[in-house]
């Protein structure tokens, strides 16, 4: 594990200094990502200005809601950093046959495939994500247990890992078609249903859209179980939900791993 952690920081200092040599280029991305965040509050703000909360008796009020936002953000810039950079490459990766130098190596491919990039400039949402939670919070009635600030880290860790499972899959699946494109697209598309609460998916068309993103693509527990906690009252009731994205997350990781390998044991090199 040690080994594997060294070559992660070796990678990941190799990529600052790639991102550190085109300085411009750096500060442009991080403009463009605080940009298009900084849109998505000015429209949740203009939402408050006609509602006081998000679904009636919800209790996702201003101030939860903005918490919920804020947990998102974290989450997502950590797998957008980590995780996709890498996965984005994977297609031209398969197409060229640059693949097979990742599987001559003696180290795991998984670890290659998915965290030999970094981007460093998706973390400026994570940094805005971490202030806006601290405004949510010190201007909420509600101070949450300390159960729940030491719950909140590793649900944050259950809802990265569940996203990272699912980057993998999508990987998987690169690998199985010899080429996917619209890997990105497809994970913008299922991860805009996370950005809401769970509640608003309500009536005939949201109640099985809401139970297909909870028990089979749990996307829906990645931001809502870790918000929930600290920005709603903790109760008995919420220990079946933190159960429930640690279980999710596990499950997420062995079935993206078994996926993922046996993927790899049905790829062909493009040069054969």
């Amino acid at each position: 594990m040690a080994r594997y952690f060294t070559i992660f920081l070796t990678f990941a200092r190799a990529c600052l200094v790639r991102d550190m040599t085109f300085r411009a280029n750096f500060i442009l991305e991080c403009l463009t990502s605080l940009g298009w965040m900084s849109m998505n509050l000015a429209f949740y703000l203009l939402v408050f200005t006609f509602t006081s909360e998000i679904g009636k008796g919800t209790g996702w009020s201003k101030e939860p809601f903005f918490a919920f936002v804020a947990t998102g953000l974290i989450i997502n810039s950590v797998v957008q950093a980590f995780f996709m950079p890498s996965a984005e490459e994977l297609t031209e990766m398969v197409r060229t046959g640059g693949l097979d130098a990742v599987l001559v190596q003696p180290l795991d491919a998984q670890f290659l495939l998915s965290m030999h990039r970094v981007d460093f400039s998706a973390l400026a949402n994570g940094a805005v994500g971490v202030g806006l939670l601290a405004w949510a919070m010190s201007r909420m009635d509600y101070t949450p247990p300390a159960v729940a600030w030491l719950l909140y880290p590793l649900l944050l860790l259950c809802g990265v890992a569940i996203l990272y499972g699912l980057v993998i899959m999508l990987a998987a699946a690169t690998i199985l078609m010899g080429r996917n494109q619209s890997l990105y697209d497809f994970w913008f598309y299922l991860t805009n249903f996370s950005r809401y609460p769970a509640e608003i998916y309500s009536g005939p068309w949201g109640g099985p859209l809401r139970m297909i993103c909870t028990f089979v693509i749990p996307i829906l527990l990645v931001v809502n179980v870790p918000a929930r906690v600290i920005a709603q009252p903790f109760t008995g009731e919420s220990w079946g939900s933190v159960a429930a994205a640690v279980i999710a997350a596990v499950v997420a990781l062995v079935v993206s791993r078994v996926v993922f390998q046996r993927a790899l044991s049905r790829y062909r090199s493009a040069s054969s």
